[in-house]
Parts: structure tokens; sequence; C-alpha cells
């Protein structure tokens, strides 16, 4: 029998369903091998192409794995809570969980006709309560933790309360908020209950805190800044502004130097590390006050309490060396203390641009270097080493989350300060001796000796920063310190579908429930939209009350909140006692082989390394990073097909709306419009040609000669769209650049970019009687008809999007040629870590591979029929040679150059007419990860069971030993055949065979040879 590929497929699929074939064991005298893939969120849309790139990478990993002899674990979930359920939901009334079902359920087929070995017993759901109860619960740990500095991890709370009790305040050292009290033991034991958790809340590892966030109107949420761009919401496109809420947070900062040093021990490209150090941005400076001049204000002591204690603003610099250099202050527009510190002339100014920042997110204030724009405030601070008065401003390049708030600008030495300085006319002050040219821009070196720097006039740079930072600390004024650009991390939605905080408020204090009432479920609501007071949706829920009488919190967790810890929950995944035992985790430990998206790594990546860490410091888990090896697969693009149609034109003549009509529902072939848009890219001043019907005479632009083959293509043109129009009293058509419109076509009904007519009119059927313009020049029957020419589409490489209608569904390739055959085509296509455009047309090379595979295996008759005989040297050599190549390259990730090699080495065996069982059984097991199916089917013919149990073959070296070689066999230097001799023979034993050989003695025709060259591994050269 033919390879029957959909029987196969369907029948081992099913197989290894009943028989669960890749249930990972518990606990295993075999060393474990962890195996992961970044679960997805389940859309309605269901997998593409793209998908699947990164799961058949891992699952031919995991499968070779098996045969290694590991016990590898190689699950798969859904990342089931987020926005797009949502979105569904309150567009159609529907509940998230119905949809996300619906969807989950897609992606179960998809993924199980493709063949992938999960161990679908550990499935896990974030939106499933039993789940989503364990985030709750790590939540809980966090909120009853701090991280203690002293010994560089989290604790208990409970030992801050203790040192609260013993010592005060005065020793603790803690990542904490930056406006703590300093008490005594005794004034802690006077403090009421609520005074105490307010204080708590202040080193909690979350917590409460008004935040200035990205606040996306539309969406009615806060968004993370990876998910803003441009201003706008990644999901939807809406506008994002900046604003302040009350928001959880989580104290990731804490962790900054950990999740640094950490990088330098975990096998991730580098590109992804390095995004991730950016990310968290350290910097080695000193933090400087700068008193405030409180001359304009005349604050009377009641206004605000914050500045008659704390009458200064603080500033991080990295170039401490320069502050003599300062000419003014920044302020972030969103600093707390603007309002303040705005005198009234200055107010409707600064208001005016506060509001317009709102409307920028960070990203954007960040990345736009080029703007510079501010608002004077009209206060003014004192430089602290030279007690000179400078302005205080306000611009948008300054974040409120990063350092204080506050920025020095020095205009000598940096370019955005330089261009900020000119701007807005303030002095720009030459500090180094060595700095060239600032009037015309900065020179930021750090060498030469300081001048107009009052007591460091002189010095060179490491003595002037170290003389600075130890005078600005004896003068109480400043002192050495390292700061992060990272903040901490918005933890909450104002969304329904996510996971509830298990938190309720007392006299307007956060207080956890009891871990016995996790979890703590998503109510039922009418819709799921803000209320109309502005509450999140979970303010609909009607009586939901912790104990009947305290408020739940209102928003819900982030998207990746479930996301930061799923791979434990793999580990034991059915555990009600616990997010997973401790005998799981001490089995599994880690994941030793991680693929996804590089699109991750300052969101999911950085913060499951993050509650890892947590869960490490509390004794929950072993390791102190999750993921040992990190592999990014790229993006399988989509390739877009367009067709093109007569846009606009002029048309003189009485019949001029018929004319517009159906050139209107006129397409041109891409070969015709490329060469009429090559004639408008040549002639830059050419605007339009007029297409005339007697004769077809071409007109260019005045002064404009068009070339011979010019002129014929636009007779061509010409002829086609009159052709089109088919009216007698049309005297002429004008064509523009912009003539032609191009629309993208469903790439489905494209084959070698041409387009299938009649799907196309199925598919738009307002076009049912549009009119095509061939290749050739001839034009297709506007009733419909055949498909009498070719129809040659655009092409263009793009991100592959529903939107743009190259979308290809692995269902249906699947439908044509078989999940092996896709599985390995997906590999053929290239470096598993590089982007690279999806295009069918090699895909049928692959299932003829297969298909020729499947055939060693059987006579003319297609009876399986398999040979016990011994191999030969060839075929042990070329059977060698394949389990040599496939093992090095899955071991290095290069999927793509295993499968050129698999085609060679079936093409040799083929070449052999081998059908020796010693052969083939090993060359299936070789085989197996990447096409299980067909693999599975061939080992069961074979006499075997279950492929999954069997050993990967062992490679001898000797078979590769080349003991001959095929001497090119010459007469009169005329090459004639190749004969293969030993090496060992030397050149009298090498003349005598060559002789001997009938073929030879056929070339020479009974003459007798002069002389014979031999060059030993090379040639033989008969001369007669």
């Amino acid at each position: 029998m033919d390879y029957q590929f959909r029987e196969i497929e369907q029948k081992w699929q099913k197989y290894w369903a009943d028989n669960q074939s890749f249930k990972a064991q518990a606990n295993s005298d075999k060393p474990k091998y962890y195996v992961l893939d970044m679960f997805p969120y389940p859309s309605g849309a269901g997998l593409h192409v793209g998908h699947p790139l990164g799961y058949i990478a891992s699952d031919i990993f995991a499968r070779y794995k098996r045969l290694k002899g590991f016990n590898v674990l190689h699950p798969m979930g859904y990342d089931s809570f987020g926005l797009p359920a949502e979105q569904y939901a309150i567009q159609t009334g529907q509940h998230p969980a119905v949809t996300t079902e619906t969807n989950i359920n897609t992606y179960r087929r998809q993924l199980d006709q493709i063949g992938f070995s999960f161990d679908w017993s550990r499935e896990v759901r974030t939106s499933d309560p039993a789940y989503y109860k364990w985030t709750q619960w790590i939540f809980m740990q966090l909120f009853n933790s701090w991280y203690n500095l002293e010994t560089d991890k989290a604790e208990p709370i409970s030992t801050l309360i203790h040192k609260f009790n013993e010592a005060g305040s005065a020793d603790v050292k803690a990542a904490c908020d930056e406006d703590t009290k300093t008490f005594l033991p005794t004034d802690w034991a006077t403090f009421t209950e609520e005074e105490k958790q307010e204080e708590l809340l202040k080193y909690r590892l979350t917590y409460l805190k008004e935040s200035t966030v990205n606040w996306c109107p539309a969406l009615g949420t806060v968004l993370a800044n990876d998910e803003v761009k441009d201003g706008f919401s990644e999901r939807g496109g809406f506008p994002v502004e900046q604003k302040k809420m009350m928001q959880w947070s989580m104290r990731i900062t804490a962790y900054a130097e950990r999740l640094l040093q950490g990088l330098d021990t975990i096998d991730w490209p580098e590109p992804m590390k390095e995004m991730q150090r950016n990310w968290i941005g350290k910097s080695v400076g000193a933090s400087v006050k700068f008193a405030i001049d409180n001359s304009q204000l005349a604050i009377d002591g009641t206004e605000n309490s914050k500045l008659r204690t704390e009458n200064y603003i603080e500033v991080f610099t990295t170039r401490v060396d320069t502050i003599f250099g300062v000419s003014y202050l920044v302020l972030a527009p969103e600093h707390e203390w603007v309002a303040e510190l705005t005198t009234p002339a200055q107010k409707e100014e600064v208001e005016a641009y506060i509001a317009q920042t709102k409307k920028k997110s960070e990203l954007d204030r960040m990345a736009d270097a080029k703007t510079v724009s501010g608002a004077f405030t009209g206060t003014y601070v004192v430089n602290p080493v030279s007690g000179e008065r400078v302005q205080l401003w306000i611009a948008d390049y300054v974040l409120a989350g990063y350092g204080t708030g506050a920025v020095m600008g020095v205009p000598s030495g940096d370019q955005r300060d330089w261009l900020f300085a000119t701007h807005f006319g303030l002095p720009i002050i030459q500090i180094l001796d060595s700095q060239k040219d600032i009037d015309q821009q900065a020179d930021p070196t750090k060498e030469g000796k300081y001048i107009n720097s009052g007591f460091i006039n002189g010095m060179e740079y490491k003595e002037a920063v170290a003389f600075l930072n130890q005078w600005l600390e004896e003068q109480g004024v400043g002192k050495a310190k390292i700061n992060y650009r990272q903040r901490d991390a918005i933890f909450g939605r104002q969304r329904y579908w996510g996971e509830p905080i298990p938190v309720y408020f007392k006299d307007g204090l956060p207080y956890l429930l009891k871990e016995e009432e996790l979890p703590l479920l998503l109510p039922e609501i009418d819709k799921y939209l803000p209320t109309e007071t502005g509450e999140p949706p979970l303010g609909r829920a009607e009586g939901w009350k912790y104990e009947g009488k305290y408020e739940y919190e209102l928003s819900t967790m982030p998207g990746w909140a479930g996301s930061s810890w799923y791979w434990y929950r793999y580990m034991d995944a059915q555990n009600n006692g616990a997010f997973a035992s401790k005998d799981a985790v001490d089995y599994w430990k880690d994941v030793d082989l991680y693929i996804g998206g590089s699109e991750h790594a300052t969101g999911h990546l950085l913060y499951s390394r993050f509650w890892n860490k947590f869960l490490k410091d509390l004794g929950f888990v072993q390791e102190e990073e999750p993921f040992k090896k990190l592999i990014n697969q790229g993006m399988i693009q989509g390739r877009s097909n367009f067709v093109y149609r007569f846009g606009f034109y002029e048309a003189w003549s009485e019949n001029d709306i018929d004319a517009s009509t159906l050139l209107r529902k006129t397409f041109a072939s891409f070969g015709i419009v490329d060469r009429v848009q090559r004639i408008f890219r040549k002639y830059s001043k050419l605007e339009s040609i007029i297409l005339k019907r007697n004769g077809y005479s071409i007109v260019g632009n005045e002064g404009i000669p068009l070339e011979e083959q010019e002129n014929i293509t636009i007779a061509n043109l010409a002829s086609s769209v009159y052709e089109v129009l088919d009216l007698t009293d049309t005297p002429s058509v004008t064509i523009y650049k912009n003539t032609f419109v191009d629309h993208h076509v469903d790439v489905n009904i494209v084959e070698n970019d041409r387009l299938n007519i009649k799907k196309f009119r199925e598919w738009r059927p307002e076009y049912n009687d549009a009119v095509f313009i061939f290749e050739d020049g001839t034009t297709s029957s506007p009733t419909g008809g055949g498909q009498e020419g070719a129809y040659i589409c655009g092409v263009e490489v793009e991100k592959m999007s529903k939107s743009k209608f190259n979308v290809v569904n692995p269902d249906v390739l699947i439908a044509q040629y078989g999940a092996d055959t896709l599985r390995m085509y997906e590999m053929f296509l290239g470096p598993l870590e590089q982007s690279k455009p999806w295009n069918t047309n090699g895909i049928e090379g692959v299932f003829k591979f297969l298909r020729k595979f499947w055939r060693l295996f059987h006579n003319e008759a297609w009876e399986f029929t398999v040979s016990d005989a011994e191999p030969t040297k060839a075929e042990l050599k070329s059977l060698h040679k394949i389990i040599k190549k496939v093992q090095d390259d899955i071991e290095r990730f290069s999927f793509n150059t295993s499968v050129s090699s698999f085609m060679i080495a079936v093409n040799e065996l083929t070449d052999l007419k081998c059908n020796k069982r010693a052969i083939l059984q090993d060359l299936v097991v070789v085989l197996a990860p990447y096409a299980p199916h067909i693999c599975e089917e061939l080992w069961s013919l074979l006499g075997n069971k279950d492929l999954s149990t069997a050993q990967y073959p062992i490679f001898n070296p000797n078979y590769l030993v080349e003991d001959e070689f095929a001497y090119p066999i010459s007469i009169n230097g005329k090459m004639k055949m190749n004969l293969n001799l030993s090496l060992t023979l030397e050149a009298k034993e090498a003349e005598e065979a060559v002789l001997a050989n009938e073929q030879v003695q056929g070339f020479l025709n009974g003459a007798t040879p002069k002389k014979i060259i031999f060059v030993k591994g090379k040639i033989v050269n008969i001369v007669v």
C-alpha cells in the first residue's frame, strides 16, 4: 500500500492518547530532562503555521532525549486569562469562560493532530480555580514577606515585626518605601493596629501605593509598559495616558542585583540577557540634595508638611563630578511636589504642560530624544556645593519612577541638557579644561582638570568623584549610591477576566483571606464593563463582600501573574495541598530547555525569575534560576499576496460614469503593474500617461520621450484597458502614478503566486463581475467564466496576521500532506532562531521525501518487504553518517540541516536498493523525533512495540573510515569511469586490478598500454 498518511497519523495519535505514551514518571532512576514551551494564549483564531515552530523543535528534542534514556517532562497548558476573551465578552455578553473553553478545544485538536508528545495528564489552565488558588497563595506569601538587605533575601514579615519589637526601626536594613518612620520599640508598642499595618505595608513585597500608570480609558484598565506602543495599547490600538492611581505593586526592585547577577549563570541568548540588563539599568553614582529656595513660595507651614521637614529635592547622578556645572534642575511632570513648587505666575503654563505630557506613554517619552520641551515652575533650588540658585523646571524626559524623579541639568557635558539649555536660554558652564566647542554641542569628556568647579578645581576625574562623595556625606547633603532604572511592577488590572486578589479592606487597610478560604472565585456579574461610578467590573458583583461586610479588592491580577510560576505546577499538576510537592520539586528542580519568543524578555521572563528567587528564599524551591537554557525561536512571517485594482484615473467621454464603474472593478496582473510603475520610477517628472484608442498612440508628459520598449508596454496596457471598457466613444484614459490600488488577497486561494479567480470571486462577491487583465495582456470575461490566462499576484513578506489575509492554517496542510510533512517542512525552512517567510511552494518536496522513505520498506507492489541479510559497507556507512549527523544537529538545535541530511541518506539507500532490516530499523529510530507517525507505523511493521521506549542507535565511527576510493580512470587524459579500489593497494597491485576490469578492457579495445600513471588516492591514467 502506498503511503496513506491520514490513516497512519490518526491511528498513532489515538494510540498515544489511549496509552498515555508520553506520561512522565513522577520519580525515576533515569536522569530527568524538563522541556518546556511558553504556553499559548488560546485565541479564537486557533493556530496558524507560525505558532507550532517552537513546539515542533521542542518536541523533536523531547523525543530525542527519551530515545537517549532520559525521563522527559514535556507538558502543555494554556495562559487562559487575558484581555481578548474579555473584549469579546464585552461585545457579545458571553462569559469569557465559555469562549476560552471553545478556543482551548480548538487548540487541543490542532496540537494533537501535529503529533506533539505532550504529557496531557499535567495540563494547566491559568483560569482554572484549582490553578489560580496557588497564584493567590503566592501573592499571599509575597504580602507576608519583606526583603532583608543584610541576609540578601526575602523573609517572613514576622521576623520584621520581631525586630520592631526588640529594637525598633533603627537597625533595619530593608528594601522599602522612602517614607518609613524612625521609631523605638517602645514607640512600636504604642502604635495602634491600623498604624502598625500601615507601616508594615511600606515593607511588604507586595503593597498598595499611588503610582503613575499607563491608563487606557477605552479598555478601562492599567497597562504594563510592554503593553503600550507609541502611545497606544498593543491590544486594540487605543490611546493610553499617564494617570495616578492607587495600585498594587510587586517589589521586584529588591531583587535587581540578584536578577542581574543571575544572568551570568544561565545559558540564554546574549541579546535576551542584554535586554534584561538594560531594563534593570544599574547605575553607580551619587545622591545629592538640592535645598529648595522657598522665598517665592511663602509656604505657611500648613500647606505642605513634607516640605517643612524635607526642604530639599534629592537627585541621583552618575556624574557627581559635574555638579559645579549644574545650571538648572528638572522634575518629572508627575512628581508629587510639582503643584506645591509652582508659583502662581507659572501655574497655567505648568498645568498645560502636564496635561500635554499625560497623552504620552513613558516609552514614548524615553525614546524621543529630539523634541525639546519643558515648563519653568518659578521656583529655584540651591546647588549644595556652590551655593548658586538654579531654576527648577519640569520636562517630560524625566520620569517620576526612575531614581527620585529629579535630574540635574549639566549642559556642557550632556547633549540633551545642552539642547534644553540652548532652547530655553539657560547658562552653559565649562567644567573641564579639555572640553571643546561647548558653544556648538556638549562635550561629555572625563579627561583633563576641573575648572569653574570650586574646591575640586585642578583635580582629575577619579580624585574629584571620591572627594565629592566624601564631602557630600560629611555635609549631610548626599552620598555615594547605586541606582536601578527598573521600577516595582504594577500588579493589578481593572478588568474582570483575571485572578481575584485575595484581599479585603478594613478601615481602609488591606488584609489577607485565610489560606483555607482559597481560592477566591470570580463572582458572576451582569456585564463586563466598569461600573457607572468608575469602579472595575468586579464592582458590579451584588453582595460580594468578605464575611458579608468588608469590601474585596476590585482589581484582578495582571496577565503575567499565572505565567510567573506555571512550570512548577506541571511538576505536580493534580496536587490539592500545595502548588507542587517537595518531592516533585526536588526531582524536577528546574527547566532544562525553554523555547519561546524574545518579546517576553522584560515581561514574563523577568517576572518569572523574580518569583522563582522569592520562592527559593522562603524554601519552597531549590533553584535560584528557573530556566537553565533558553532558545528564542524566530518568527515565521507571512508571505502576503496582492491584487491590483484600477483606482484614481480620468476618462473623458459621455460614458465617463460607465468607464469609472468598469475600471474600478478591473484588476491588472503584477507584471503589467510592475512594468508601468517602473516607467514612472524611471522618469521622475512623469506624472501621467495618456492611453489613446486609435492606434494606441502613447503620449508621455511633455518633454519626456519614452523608449520603444516602454511604448510597447503602455500600448499593451491601452489595448487591455479599451478591451475592458469596450466604449467606442472613449477617446482616452489617463493613468497616474497612483492608478493601481493594491489589496491583500487570501493566500489560500493563491498557488505559486497565481490567483484562482473563481475562488476570488467567491471570497469577494462584490467583485463577482470584475475583469482581470492577465500577465500576457489578455482579459477575462466579466461574467466570471473560466480562467483563460494567468493572473499573477504581488508578493511581500510581512507579519502573519488575519488582517493581511496571509495566515496559513495548519489544518489545511495536514489534510493535504500530513503532520509529519508539516513538522519536517517547518524545520527545513531555516535555522530555528531566525525569522523566515512562509512559502508552501517547497512543501511538496518534503512530502515526496517521506513517500520515498516509505518506499524503502516496500516492493514494487507496495507490499511491506525487508531483508534480514547482512548490510554492506556502503549501507552501514550511509546509516552511521545520518546517526552521527542527526545526533550532532539536535544537540546544537540545528534542526534544518538534519532534514537535508535525511534526504541525502534516503537517496543513498535507494540507490543501493537497500531494504535490510539492520539498516532500516535504526533509520526509523533516528527519524522518529522529526516524523513520529510514519516511524511508529514502520516500527510496528518491523515487529517492534512502543517506539518511545526504543534506544537511539550508537554511532560507530569505524563505518565511516574510508578504506576504498573511487579512482577516476582516464585513458590518454580523458576520464572514462570510476573504479572502487582498496586504498591499501600500491602501484603495481592497482595497475593489475585496473587492467583486469572488463569495462577498462572494453575502453582499451585490445590496445596495449604504453604507460600507467598511478597517484595513490587520486587518479589512474592509462597512456596507449
